[in-house]
């Protein structure tokens, strides 16, 4: 059985470097998606990250983003 306790995963973010913390499974469906987008885990994540606004963490927003894709 895999680990479900989220590990924190580098990611550069308007050029300063940062961790995410998500569960493997949610970091691999993301970097899938990202590559599938022909876009990089870095720009896909600020992405993300401008459009998520306040009310919500990055690693969160990213969860919500992995499941809407998979969803639709």
């Amino acid at each position: 059985m895999t680990d479900a306790r989220p590990r924190k995963h580098s990611v550069t973010l308007r050029g300063h470097r940062t961790s995410i913390s998500l569960e493997d499974e949610f970091w691999d469906a993301f970097r899938e998606i990202a590559e599938a987008e022909g876009k990089g885990v870095n720009e896909l994540t600020a992405e993300i990250d401008e459009a998520r606004g306040l009310s919500s963490g990055l690693a969160s927003a990213i969860r919500l983003y992995v499941l809407r894709h998979y969803r639709g």
